[in-house]
């Protein structure tokens, strides 16, 4: 059996004929930038996350650069960043002339609790990033950046959809960040971000930033860049909009039957609260000492597997920055990411676990 990773040609043959009416009519249509299908997916977004402002933009990497550029954070600022993510969440601080100050993470991967040391003079924000589609501890970073008179960016790429007591990942901070990348549980057919905001002048702001600082047609009030999100890619998400609701239940049936095979593994860590509101079951990450060998002997098996991720981002070059982050390295020694998405099956998935009991001899 082969099992792949990830294999978007698997989307159904009746959603297909759906993307392509959409794509065939707004060809008829003619309009590629802006209008109804982009205003239909951020009311659409605004709705089901509760976000008074949802502002869809190119990318989510283009989305945090412009969280920062809106809070005016540049030169001689500091923003704290964990150490383990996706290189955009420290690569923006960088663009903008900021300095990145990493802190470790918890065991599970999310911005350890005591982040508060990290804080100076210099410190403008704080960008938690909700790692593997689970929620960081959102009220008390909040809480503690309140009372530090710094801003709260959330790298919510990773998790839309989560919510905890009613509410989103996404929403808490001064801005979230939405990345609608192709691999995530929104996903476009290509690339596409979004910022969320509750503050209307914060809203008013990013808006001008994405379309060249203009607040209307060749009146440029401010320096600022095209970061627009196409129509096209606009329509193909308010499809996938319609189905997400049934993708996520798709992915926490599927995450149950890894957790239920696996369970009695002493030798493997799983991701116990995947099933939880504030999860969204974006990856399915299992830690082990042998990583390397069941991701090989996986590989011997046909199944496909990911490191998310193989470097903390302190060790690589643009950002090398010293310290000990142990349980950071820790993930990105031991963490294995095993094949979870709608459109692999649940046969697939007992013979992945039963792959992974066999490793273990059990």
């Amino acid at each position: 059996m082969k099992v792949p990773f990830l294999d978007l040609s698997r989307i159904d043959s009746e959603l297909k004929e759906e993307l392509k009416q959409k794509f065939a009519a707004l060809l008829d249509k003619g309009v590629f930038s802006g209008g109804k299908e982009v205003d239909l997916f951020e009311r659409s977004i605004q709705d089901k996350l509760n976000s008074r402002n949802a502002i869809a933009c190119a990318n989510g990497t283009d989305a945090l650069e412009l969280a920062l550029r809106v809070l005016q954070i540049g030169p001689g600022d500091e923003v704290i960043v964990p150490a383990l993510t996706w290189v955009s969440t420290a690569e923006v601080v960088r663009i903008v002339g900021a300095k990145p100050i990493f802190w470790d993470t918890d065991e599970k991967g999310l911005l350890r609790a005591d982040w508060v040391k990290a804080i100076s003079k210099q410190t403008r924000a704080v960008i938690p990033v909700h790692l593997y589609g689970r929620m960081a501890d959102m009220e008390s970073i909040c809480e503690v950046a309140k009372s530090s008179r710094i801003a709260v960016i959330e790298d919510a790429a990773q998790a839309f959809g989560t919510t905890r007591n009613g509410k989103a990942a996404g929403a808490w901070g001064d801005i979230g960040c939405l990345s609608f990348y192709p691999t995530k549980n929104l996903g476009a057919l290509g690339e596409a971000g979004m910022c969320l905001t509750q503050d209307e002048e914060i809203a008013k702001k990013i808006r001008v930033l994405i379309n060249h600082g203009q607040v209307r047609r060749d009146d440029h009030v401010s320096v600022g860049r095209n970061s627009r999100i196409d129509s096209i890619q606009a329509g193909f998400l308010n499809l996938f909009l319609g189905r997400f609701d049934a993708f996520q239940k798709r992915r926490k049936d599927l995450a149950k039957v890894y957790l239920e095979k696996l369970g009695g593994l002493p030798k493997l860590g799983l991701p116990e609260d995947i099933l939880a509101d504030d999860h969204n079951a974006h990856l399915f990450v299992v830690e082990t000492t042998k990583r390397d060998e069941l991701r090989n002997f996986l590989k011997e098996k046909g199944i496909g597997t990911a490191i998310h991720y193989p470097k903390i981002i302190p060790d690589m070059e643009p950002y090398q920055s010293q310290g000990d982050f142990p349980n950071a390295r820790k993930l990105t020694e031991q963490g294995l990411s095993l094949p979870l998405n709608p459109w692999i099956t649940e046969g697939e998935v007992n013979y992945i676990a039963d792959s992974v009991i066999e490793f273990f001899g059990l």
